[in-house]
């Protein structure tokens, strides 16, 4: 926390706490009794707190006072903090993937083929070394205090600092630590810029020359980098000779955040890569180098073989066919030889870590040491079984053997002939189709191109064909054979059946004549009574039929059944029992809504009472919502400049709420004049307001073409330009459209030329000049870079843009990082950029003070806004004449930091009588307000119960008081202004707040007024109609914990 912050502390406000309901009216109150003695304890608290921070304050205020601006440091502390944890993270990155490297370096060593990889590592981390001196450099003058230099023949001699030590210690030889060349120079970046681009390039193609892993991660994050890196040079080339600017450097200092993401990325992908990738390689070239191996050894064993099977007929000679026995059998043994040394000298070529890559490597070299040994195999054992049939028949053996050794020989020689041109046609069909294919499926695919030949598809099909109905014949044949035999076995059992049924009738006709007993029993049994199982008994059905009584939960009878559980259910207890409780509810709601009301409405009775609510300011001063503080602190801040802005701003308060628009408010501003204030929404409409005690609703003007993204008084005030999406419309004070100006481009923003004759329309890469006609007077162009904002000097001579770079100077885009944004000042005579400054964050508006000395720098998000200083220059025009020029340079003066991360919504505006404020709103209601000069934070509103969401913010420069407006996402306008400051408007009277809760008066709704249409001869008659002739019904209702009201106009 800087100096002369106090701690912040939450408002301990209980007044929002619900009360909830209790049955008995005895318990309300002790529950009523307890809230009032907590709220009572905690504001006792709150006092002692804040006699303790007043005490602090006064103590930090005696040594740091606002007495001098001399005394102010010209960079804030804070910002030499952040920017040195930033070049640290920056640090720690770089060392990260310069320590991987090293790891990756150590684990690569035991790969085939590494020597590329290893160099190319060791000029990677050459080459981050380099970057990191210059960062450094860079840092070290933005941060003198934070960031301290490093001794350059320290970068330059590794070895200097055990040198000095001790002149006989040396590093380790496997340990090389890169250097820093001597002549490197900050205006090297862009060149070292593109040379780390080179190295990891070349890093990436010696990863990707290891053919058994490719991980695709990493891959993706070297071009990644790749591709930001060639950016950022080319877009640093611009800035040639300007690379000890501070505007420069820091834009230098904003890229290291976003390399560092990058570095980050290739760490993480790295480490992934020695813990999977080095081993799955390893694991790969062992499993070849295992392969020749064994092919190596059977190539030895078949050599032995061979060579002793020679024994039995190299005396035999004379024959031809001895001799071709020999020949067979030599030839054999040769390949065989070639085969066991082919398979060593590979597996040697494969282990050897300087060896070239494959694709470095000539065809015929690796055809030679990686398919000759194989190739030289098959053909030794084609070549000894032809020799071994040959010496059956020529060593007169019996017919069977020399036949058995014919046949099953033919067999081997077949098979392996067989797989062998299966293996090339996979190799083949994969090397054609580039692995879209298998051999199966080409072999499909020739079968059905066969198929389409007339003479081969009757060749194929009819001879199967037949077999089919052959083999269908022969199925039916036995199938009818099967059914005969069939039939006759069950006519058979048919009359076995009847011959037994009839000798069963006689026997038992044989029995009834002889009169023997036969219990017999025609009917049932006669029933028992009907009964009804309840539990485990039967009941009689009687007995069911009676109902038993029982009482309700509420107190009612109602009849209930038994069930076959047990158990006792009534048909309409459940409804009747919810509904009953539903209507308990309810009554007892509408009474604590009634007992609620009368409490708020009534008088002060006790604990039931409203209570004001508390806010805190920035300094942690507790004050009241009229702004009047609890603690005064007579010490803290004593007569100077400062001094005297702050315990104004600290009585800002809201004023009035004027309830503008349906929509989002996008934009505000009020006259030069002050006595209008201009709104626009996204509901299609903008508003004018009668600045006023209170505000009054002017006219209101209609846009049905589309939203409204901006107005813009001119500096006479009176007239008002509203941009639309391809249109500019002009307005005047009383709400007469004078013109639609129609545009073939989308228009981003506008600006009135000082002079009011004419006005800027910002077009993308153009920034037009537009006569209040629309009439095209000029046209600017921006090559590569679309325009956001602009703003004109007073003597109409340069114009200052914010915008974004397109693609670089040499068609570059970023892969990954944020595009280059520029500042840019731009002499309009001349129609050249006299100096720009790179940023990185989404820089949207630039606003400039009425000195033309410096200009406000609004972005989007939470990048706070950026007071520039406009300094003029005399520089050569022609080194001959020795003739110079004025031109305009943009330095940086303050970046005004929150304490806390903000997320800023809308522009930010120059506040007080001679823009000594800077104003800026947070989206989710905080407003803060610096000293321009000192870039001290003044005063912080936090957000506020009334406020919501804001999206923009606009300070009256007319009034005689602070007086600033804020729009939110309700389409509610806030007027915040100090208490009792007269008004610019002295017809209407000031008036104060009336309720107790202090809530700002309400402006009758300006959609029951009439409405502007384009048309100006429709508007005329209308024109004379007074706003004060319209009534509306205005119905407040406020809650004890301060909620908004409810305002509804008939």
């Amino acid at each position: 926390m800087g100096r002369g912050e106090t701690t912040m502390y939450p408002s301990n406000d209980l007044t929002s706490i619900n009360n909830g309901s209790t049955p008995r009216g005895e318990d309300h109150t002790k529950h009523s009794k307890r809230k009032q003695t907590i709220l009572t304890l905690l504001d006792v608290l709150n006092e002692l707190r804040d006699g303790e921070l007043a005490d602090a304050s006064i103590n930090q205020q005696q040594q740091r006072s606002f007495e001098d601006d001399r005394d102010v440091p010209t960079v804030d502390e804070h910002l030499q903090k952040v920017g040195a944890d930033a070049f640290n993270k920056f640090q720690r990155r770089i060392l990260n993937l310069d320590r991987e490297l090293r790891n990756f370096a150590n684990a690569a060593r035991q790969l085939g083929s590494s020597v590329g990889i290893l160099s190319s590592s060791f000029h990677l981390r050459e080459r981050l070394t380099q970057i990191l001196f210059l960062f450094r450099e860079n840092a070290a003058d933005l941060f003198p205090r934070k960031i301290v230099r490093e001794g350059r023949e320290q970068l330059v001699n590794p070895n200097y600092r055990h040198l000095k030590r001790n002149k006989r210690r040396r590093a380790p030889p496997h340990v090389v630590n890169p250097t820093v060349m001597d002549t490197l120079e900050a205006e090297d970046l862009p060149q070292q810029l593109e040379f780390f681009a080179r190295d990891v390039t070349t890093f990436l193609e010696c990863l990707n020359e290891f053919p058994e892993f490719t991980d695709e991660s990493l891959n993706a994050s070297i071009l990644s980098l790749k591709g930001d890196l060639k950016y950022w040079a080319s877009c640093l080339k611009a800035y040639e000779g300007q690379f000890k600017y501070p505007a420069v450097q820091r834009y230098v200092h904003d890229l290291s955040t976003e390399m560092g993401e990058h570095l980050d990325s290739i760490t993480s992908s790295l480490s992934m890569f020695i813990e999977i990738g080095v081993p799955t390689i390893r694991f790969a070239q062992k499993h070849a180098a295992a392969n020749l191996l064994n092919l190596s050894t059977v190539a030895t064993f078949f050599s032995a073989v061979t060579a002793t099977t020679m024994q039995f007929s190299f005396d035999q000679t004379g024959n031809p066919l001895a001799d071709s026995v020999n020949g067979f059998w030599f030839t054999s043994l040769v390949f065989s030889i070639g085969a066991a040394v082919n398979s060593l000298l590979g597996l040697t070529w494969k282990q050897a870590m300087y060896r070239s890559p494959g694709h470095r490597v000539p065809w015929w070299v690796l055809i030679w040491i990686k398919r000759s040994p194989l190739v030289f195999l098959v053909l030794s054992v084609a070549c000894f079984s032809m020799g071994l049939v040959l010496f059956a028949y020529s060593s007169h053996q019996h017919q069977i053997t020399s036949t058995v050794t014919t046949v099953f020989s033919a067999c081997s020689c077949f098979g392996l002939a067989a797989v062998s041109t299966w293996f090339a046609s996979e190799r083949w069909i994969f090397n054609r189709h580039k692995g879209k294919k298998w051999l199966a499926d080409a072999l499909s695919d020739t079968k059905v191109k066969l198929y389409s030949i007339p003479g081969i598809a009757w060749f194929f099909t009819q001879p199967k064909a037949a077999v089919n109905k052959l083999v269908y014949w022969g199925h039916r044949q036995s199938q009818d054979a099967s059914d005969f035999f069939s039939d006759i076995g069950k006519k058979t059992m048919v009359i076995i059946r009847s011959v037994k049924s009839n000798l069963s009738d006689a026997s038992d006709s044989q029995r009834s004549d002889t009169g023997s007993p036969v219990p017999q029993c025609f009917s049932p049994e006669p029933l028992s009574p009907a009964t009804a199982r309840t539990g485990d008994a039967l009941l009689p059905i009687s007995e069911v039929d009676s109902i038993t009584q029982s009482p309700s939960v509420d107190g009612l009878d109602e009849k209930t059944v038994a069930s076959d559980s047990g158990s006792t259910a009534g048909p309409s207890s459940q409804p009747s029992l919810a509904a009953r409780r539903r209507w308990a509810n309810a009554v007892k709601s509408v009474s604590v809504m009634l007992r609620s009301t009368s409490a708020a409405t009534g008088p002060f009775n006790g604990p039931s009472s409203p209570r004001r609510q508390r806010t805190m300011s920035s300094d942690g001063t507790r004050i009241t919502t009229n702004g009047k503080p609890l603690v005064t602190l007579p010490g803290m801040i004593k007569l100077s400049r400062v001094a005297a802005l702050v315990p104004k701003l600290k009585s800002l308060e809201t004023t009035q709420d004027l309830a503008a628009h349906q929509a989002l408010v996008r934009h505000l501003q009020f006259s030069p004049n002050g006595k209008f204030l201009a709104t626009s929404s996204w509901d299609r409409t903008s508003v004018i307001f009668k600045v006023g005690d209170p505000f009054t609703c002017h006219r209101v003007l209609a846009h049905p073409q589309g939203f409204v993204g901006q107005v813009a008084w001119s500096p006479s005030g009176t007239t008002l330009l509203t941009k639309l999406g391809r249109s500019v419309k002009l307005w005047t004070d009383d709400g007469v459209c004078k013109r639609t100006i129609e545009r073939r481009t989308a228009i981003q923003s506008i600006a009135w030329l000082p002079a009011g004759e004419a006005f800027l329309s910002v077009e993308g890469e153009n920034v037009t000049k537009l006569d209040l006609n629309g009439n095209v007077v000029d046209v600017y162009h921006f090559e590569k870079m679309i325009i956001h904002d602009v703003a004109v000097t007073q003597d109409c001579q340069r114009m200052l843009c914010v915008g974004s770079l397109i693609a670089s100077a040499e068609g570059l885009q970023p892969s990954k990082s944020r595009a280059e944004k520029q500042i840019i000042a731009y002499n309009l005579e001349r129609k050249d950029i006299e100096n720009r400054v790179p940023v990185l964050h989404d820089v949207r508006d630039i606003t400039l003070a009425r000195n033309d000395l410096v200009a406000l720098v609004s972005y989007e998000n939470k990048a706070p806004p950026q007071l520039w200083k406009l300094d003029f220059v005399k520089v050569l025009k022609d080194n001959v004449n020795k003739e110079t020029r004025e031109t305009a340079r943009l330095s940086l003066r303050h970046t005004y930091m929150p304490k806390v991360q903000v997320d800023f919504a809308g522009p930010s505006y120059f506040g007080g009588k001679n823009d000594e404020l800077i104003l800026c709103a947070g989206k989710a209601g905080d407003i803060h307000i610096w000293d321009r000069e000192s870039g001290a934070l003044l005063h912080h509103i936090r957000a506020q119960t009334l406020g919501g969401d804001l999206t923009c913010i606009a300070w009256n420069h007319a009034h005689d008081s602070f007086m600033f407006a804020t729009g939110s996402h309700d389409g509610a306008v806030r007027i915040w202004t100090a208490p009792d400051a007269p008004s610019i408007d002295e017809p209407y009277p000031s008036r104060g707040p009336t309720n107790p809760t202090n809530t700002p008066a309400r402006t009758p709704s300006p959609f029951d007024v009439e409405y502007r249409t384009d048309s100006p001869a429709t508007q005329l008659g209308g024109d004379s109609q007074d706003d004060h002739n319209q009534s509306s019904l205005q119905v407040d209702r406020a809650d004890s914990s301060g909620s908004r009201r409810t305002v509804v106009f008939s």
